[in-house]
């Protein structure tokens, strides 16, 4: 089953390949997404990774989470579903 991560204060230059590229060295990955704002298309500063494992997905909260990349702190884990909105 795969596990989806949340990745937090990310450098706004950051983008879904440097994403990958950091949490690959974990396992496998399906999918890393950077949040973009659709009317400017600026990074929102947050992203998604998808692990394939739901250990090595574990495993990248425990290494990552307050990492520093780029000068930031990173905030890395479990994803929540999404809440309804009005």
């Amino acid at each position: 089953m795969s596990k989806k991560l949340f990745v937090g204060n990310l450098p706004f230059k950051a983008g879904g390949n440097e994403l990958k590229t950091l949490f690959s060295k974990y396992g496998e990955i399906e999918e890393a997404t950077v949040i973009s704002d659709k009317f400017t298309n600026r990074s929102k500063g947050f992203g998604f990774v998808t692990f394939t494992n739901d250990a090595d997905a574990d495993k990248a909260v425990k290494e990552l989470n307050e990492f520093e990349f780029e000068g930031r702190k990173l905030t890395v884990n479990e994803a929540k579903p999404r809440e309804e909105r009005n």
